[in-house]
């Protein structure tokens, strides 16, 4: 899961980044209006953290022009004011979600979990390829009866293999998806990640489901 902060307080951005980095997710961060809704546009997330109260551009126009340009990733909006009328605002212009600061990094990740589920819910609840399920609401992966434990990036990892079933994902990919936009990218930590999911899914399996496209990256396949 990858998501996108968007706060120029520093001190709450490194609490929800190390919040989120040790649940498993990958977290992008813009300081500022103009760099957040480029990422916000450019970039692919599972969801948006947004500050109401932003240099150069305003939570509330990122929120709207995203809105206006049909991209759906779930919003969660940050705001200082208690003001009823600045909450039912930030709700008009399509956020999904807001939460008064200050408040507690469980919360927000609970609320952000929320926000995941009804996005996926309305996807599918299991993932089946072969004998391999995954349920992305709850975490679990099994093969065949047996259930696979998974740190949280490699769940991540093995995810998005799985919602491109048979299209080569780049390593690159993978990074962007699974750490965060300025990750080293001459790393080979993929290749790490993918051996070790490779051991705990396809040992012990005549049929494997993951398989290196050479000279391009992996891709999760029935041949």
């Amino acid at each position: 899961m990858r998501i996108l902060l968007i706060e120029d307080e520093k001190r709450l951005t490194d609490v929800i980044k190390k919040g989120f980095i040790e649940s498993g997710f990958a977290v992008d961060q813009a300081f500022d209006g103009e760099e957040g809704l480029y990422l916000a546009e450019f970039e692919s997330y599972d969801a948006v953290i947004l500050d109401l109260m932003l240099p150069k551009i305003d939570g509330t126009s990122i929120c709207k022009q995203l809105r206006d340009k049909k991209i759906t990733t779930p919003i969660l909006m940050l705001t200082a004011k208690t003001q009823l009328e600045d909450k039912i605002t930030g709700l008009n212009v399509g956020a999904d979600d807001y939460l008064t600061k200050p408040f507690e990094f469980a919360e927000l990740k609970a609320r952000i979990n929320a926000l995941l589920r009804r996005k996926y819910q309305q996807l599918e609840n299991t993932i089946v390829i072969d004998d391999l399920e995954i349920d992305p609401i709850k975490r679990i992966v099994k093969r065949g009866n047996k259930i696979i434990s998974l740190t949280p990036r490699e769940f991540s990892i093995l995810e998005l293999l799985t919602r491109h079933k048979d299209q080569p994902i780049t390593r690159t990919q993978i990074m962007e998806h699974t750490w965060d936009y300025n990750f080293d990218s001459l790393s080979n930590v993929v290749d790490v990640f993918i051996a070790t999911l490779r051991k705990k899914v396809d040992n012990g399996h005549q049929k494997k489901l993951i398989h290196t496209v050479h000279g391009v990256g992996y891709k999760l396949s029935l041949r």
